[in-house]
Protein backbone atom coordinates (compact mmCIF):
# COMPACT_ATOMS: atom_id res chain seq x y z
CA UNK A 1 0.00 0.00 0.00
CA UNK A 2 2.92 2.47 0.79
CA UNK A 3 4.00 2.74 -3.28
CA UNK A 4 0.17 3.09 -3.96
CA UNK A 5 0.23 6.19 -1.39
CA UNK A 6 3.31 7.46 -3.02
CA UNK A 7 1.78 7.00 -6.90
CA UNK A 8 -0.85 9.22 -5.73
CA UNK A 9 0.92 11.39 -4.70
CA UNK A 10 2.54 11.75 -7.24
CA UNK A 11 -0.18 12.25 -10.17
CA UNK A 12 -1.65 15.10 -7.72
CA UNK A 13 2.16 16.98 -7.48
CA UNK A 14 2.77 16.60 -10.89
CA UNK A 15 -0.64 18.31 -12.18
CA UNK A 16 -0.26 20.80 -9.37
CA UNK A 17 -2.96 19.77 -7.14
CA UNK A 18 -2.84 19.45 -3.85
CA UNK A 19 -3.93 16.27 -2.16
CA UNK A 20 -7.15 18.17 -1.16
CA UNK A 21 -7.90 19.66 -3.66
CA UNK A 22 -7.48 16.52 -5.87
CA UNK A 23 -9.85 14.79 -3.42
CA UNK A 24 -12.40 17.35 -3.52
CA UNK A 25 -12.49 17.02 -7.29
CA UNK A 26 -12.81 13.01 -7.18
CA UNK A 27 -15.83 13.82 -4.42
CA UNK A 28 -17.01 16.10 -7.19
CA UNK A 29 -16.94 14.13 -9.94
CA UNK A 30 -18.78 10.80 -7.72
CA UNK A 31 -21.29 13.04 -6.47
CA UNK A 32 -21.70 14.27 -10.73
CA UNK A 33 -21.95 10.38 -11.22
CA UNK A 34 -24.23 9.30 -8.43
CA UNK A 35 -26.79 11.74 -10.42
CA UNK A 36 -26.46 9.88 -13.46
CA UNK A 37 -26.73 6.11 -11.50
CA UNK A 38 -22.97 5.50 -11.83
CA UNK A 39 -20.77 3.06 -10.20
CA UNK A 40 -20.16 6.06 -7.29
CA UNK A 41 -23.87 5.24 -6.14
CA UNK A 42 -23.06 1.63 -5.49
CA UNK A 43 -22.76 1.02 -1.82
CA UNK A 44 -25.12 1.02 0.83
CA UNK A 45 -27.82 3.14 0.56
CA UNK A 46 -27.68 5.12 4.32
CA UNK A 47 -31.80 4.86 5.45
CA UNK A 48 -33.42 8.13 7.26
CA UNK A 49 -31.96 8.75 10.45
CA UNK A 50 -35.16 7.83 12.31
CA UNK A 51 -38.72 6.88 11.55
CA UNK A 52 -41.42 7.05 14.32
CA UNK A 53 -42.45 3.54 13.54
CA UNK A 54 -46.32 3.60 15.43
CA UNK A 55 -47.22 6.73 12.83
CA UNK A 56 -45.75 5.11 9.49
CA UNK A 57 -48.61 2.28 10.38
CA UNK A 58 -51.74 1.93 8.33
CA UNK A 59 -52.30 2.42 3.85
CA UNK A 60 -49.96 3.43 1.87
CA UNK A 61 -51.14 4.17 -1.65
CA UNK A 62 -48.57 2.46 -4.32
CA UNK A 63 -47.40 5.50 -6.81
CA UNK A 64 -44.85 3.80 -8.62
CA UNK A 65 -42.04 0.97 -8.71
CA UNK A 66 -39.86 -1.73 -9.67
CA UNK A 67 -42.36 -3.75 -8.82
CA UNK A 68 -41.24 -7.65 -8.27
CA UNK A 69 -43.01 -10.37 -10.05
CA UNK A 70 -45.93 -11.12 -7.71
CA UNK A 71 -46.82 -7.32 -8.26
CA UNK A 72 -46.38 -6.82 -11.80
CA UNK A 73 -48.83 -5.10 -13.70
CA UNK A 74 -50.93 -3.95 -10.46
CA UNK A 75 -54.03 -1.38 -10.24
CA UNK A 76 -55.22 0.34 -6.96
CA UNK A 77 -52.02 -1.11 -5.40
CA UNK A 78 -52.09 -0.23 -1.62
CA UNK A 79 -49.81 -1.42 0.77
CA UNK A 80 -51.08 -1.40 4.51
CA UNK A 81 -48.69 -1.82 7.85
CA UNK A 82 -50.00 -3.11 11.48
CA UNK A 83 -47.59 -2.92 14.30
CA UNK A 84 -47.81 -6.28 16.51
CA UNK A 85 -47.45 -6.48 19.95
CA UNK A 86 -44.31 -8.49 19.76
CA UNK A 87 -43.01 -5.87 17.98
CA UNK A 88 -43.18 -6.98 14.29
CA UNK A 89 -44.97 -5.90 11.86
CA UNK A 90 -48.14 -7.06 9.51
CA UNK A 91 -47.40 -6.21 6.52
CA UNK A 92 -50.73 -6.55 3.34
CA UNK A 93 -50.21 -5.80 -0.30
CA UNK A 94 -53.54 -5.17 -2.16
CA UNK A 95 -54.17 -4.58 -5.76
CA UNK A 96 -55.99 -6.23 -9.14
CA UNK A 97 -53.81 -7.56 -11.30
CA UNK A 98 -53.83 -6.74 -15.06
CA UNK A 99 -57.27 -3.96 -14.69
CA UNK A 100 -59.20 -2.38 -12.29
CA UNK A 101 -61.87 -4.67 -13.18
CA UNK A 102 -59.98 -7.56 -12.14
CA UNK A 103 -60.42 -9.59 -8.70
CA UNK A 104 -58.19 -7.85 -6.03
CA UNK A 105 -55.12 -10.06 -4.72
CA UNK A 106 -53.92 -10.22 -1.29
CA UNK A 107 -49.98 -11.03 -0.23
CA UNK A 108 -48.72 -11.03 2.97
CA UNK A 109 -45.61 -10.58 4.84
CA UNK A 110 -43.88 -10.41 8.08
CA UNK A 111 -41.37 -8.02 8.98
CA UNK A 112 -38.83 -7.34 11.92
CA UNK A 113 -37.27 -3.71 12.81
CA UNK A 114 -33.19 -4.53 12.29
CA UNK A 115 -31.61 -2.74 15.49
CA UNK A 116 -29.70 0.06 15.26
CA UNK A 117 -31.22 1.62 12.14
CA UNK A 118 -33.41 4.58 13.38
CA UNK A 119 -36.69 1.73 12.80
CA UNK A 120 -35.99 2.68 9.02
CA UNK A 121 -34.75 -0.90 7.89
CA UNK A 122 -36.98 -3.62 7.64
CA UNK A 123 -36.50 -7.53 7.15
CA UNK A 124 -39.66 -8.57 5.31
CA UNK A 125 -39.66 -12.33 5.98
CA UNK A 126 -41.33 -13.71 2.93
CA UNK A 127 -40.99 -17.30 3.97
CA UNK A 128 -39.79 -19.10 6.93
CA UNK A 129 -36.23 -19.37 5.06
CA UNK A 130 -36.29 -16.21 3.34
CA UNK A 131 -36.40 -12.63 4.02
CA UNK A 132 -35.96 -9.62 1.91
CA UNK A 133 -34.35 -5.66 2.82
CA UNK A 134 -36.95 -2.93 3.36
CA UNK A 135 -34.84 0.34 3.74
CA UNK A 136 -36.49 4.00 3.99
CA UNK A 137 -34.37 5.71 1.80
CA UNK A 138 -36.28 8.94 1.86
CA UNK A 139 -39.51 10.11 3.94
CA UNK A 140 -41.04 13.76 3.45
CA UNK A 141 -41.04 16.23 6.27
CA UNK A 142 -44.83 16.04 6.81
CA UNK A 143 -44.71 11.96 6.83
CA UNK A 144 -46.97 11.69 3.49
CA UNK A 145 -45.01 10.50 1.16
CA UNK A 146 -41.97 8.01 1.20
CA UNK A 147 -39.49 5.92 -1.14
CA UNK A 148 -38.76 2.41 0.10
CA UNK A 149 -35.54 1.43 -1.51
CA UNK A 150 -32.96 -1.58 -1.54
CA UNK A 151 -29.19 -1.69 -1.67
CA UNK A 152 -28.88 -3.96 -4.75
CA UNK A 153 -31.36 -1.69 -6.61
CA UNK A 154 -32.93 -4.34 -7.75
CA UNK A 155 -36.42 -3.15 -6.40
CA UNK A 156 -38.25 -0.01 -5.37
CA UNK A 157 -41.64 1.63 -4.26
CA UNK A 158 -43.05 5.28 -3.87
CA UNK A 159 -45.76 5.73 -1.56
CA UNK A 160 -48.11 8.49 -0.24
CA UNK A 161 -51.05 8.55 2.11
CA UNK A 162 -53.25 9.66 -1.01
CA UNK A 163 -53.67 7.87 -4.30
CA UNK A 164 -52.35 10.70 -6.43
CA UNK A 165 -49.11 13.17 -5.87
CA UNK A 166 -48.27 16.42 -7.84
CA UNK A 167 -46.64 15.75 -11.21
CA UNK A 168 -43.01 18.18 -9.31
CA UNK A 169 -43.03 15.58 -6.54
CA UNK A 170 -43.35 12.55 -8.86
CA UNK A 171 -39.87 14.29 -11.11
CA UNK A 172 -38.28 14.86 -7.28
CA UNK A 173 -38.68 10.85 -6.72
CA UNK A 174 -37.20 9.87 -10.05
CA UNK A 175 -34.39 12.59 -9.41
CA UNK A 176 -33.78 10.86 -5.74
CA UNK A 177 -34.14 7.20 -7.15
CA UNK A 178 -31.51 7.97 -9.57
CA UNK A 179 -29.24 9.44 -7.55
CA UNK A 180 -29.33 6.81 -5.18
CA UNK A 181 -28.27 4.82 -8.45
CA UNK A 182 -31.40 3.37 -9.71
CA UNK A 183 -32.25 3.08 -13.57
CA UNK A 184 -35.40 4.97 -13.82
CA UNK A 185 -36.28 3.97 -16.69
CA UNK A 186 -37.46 0.77 -15.07
CA UNK A 187 -40.28 2.68 -12.60
CA UNK A 188 -43.79 1.67 -13.51
CA UNK A 189 -46.29 4.28 -12.16
CA UNK A 190 -48.97 2.41 -10.86
CA UNK A 191 -52.60 3.33 -12.34
CA UNK A 192 -54.57 4.54 -8.94
CA UNK A 193 -58.39 4.87 -9.97
CA UNK A 194 -60.79 5.70 -6.95
CA UNK A 195 -63.16 4.90 -5.62
CA UNK A 196 -63.67 1.75 -6.25
CA UNK A 197 -67.15 0.70 -6.51
CA UNK A 198 -67.22 -3.19 -7.00
CA UNK A 199 -66.98 -5.63 -3.47
CA UNK A 200 -63.02 -5.64 -3.45
CA UNK A 201 -63.37 -1.78 -2.72
CA UNK A 202 -63.05 -2.80 0.94
CA UNK A 203 -60.72 -5.06 1.11
CA UNK A 204 -56.96 -4.14 2.19
CA UNK A 205 -56.01 -6.53 4.60
CA UNK A 206 -56.64 -9.45 6.17
CA UNK A 207 -55.72 -10.81 10.01
CA UNK A 208 -51.92 -11.78 10.08
CA UNK A 209 -51.01 -15.68 10.48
Amino acid sequence: MPAARSGWWRTTASSGLSPMAFARILAGACLALAFSGSACARGPIAPVQRMDLPGFMGRWYVIASIPTRFEKDGYDAVETYRLQGDGSICTSLRFRPGGFDAPVKLIHSQATVVPGRGNAEWKVHLFWFMHAQYLVGWLAPDGNQVLVVRDARDYLWYMARTPTVGAADYRAMLARAEALGYDIAKVRRTPQRWPEKDRGSKVFESPCR
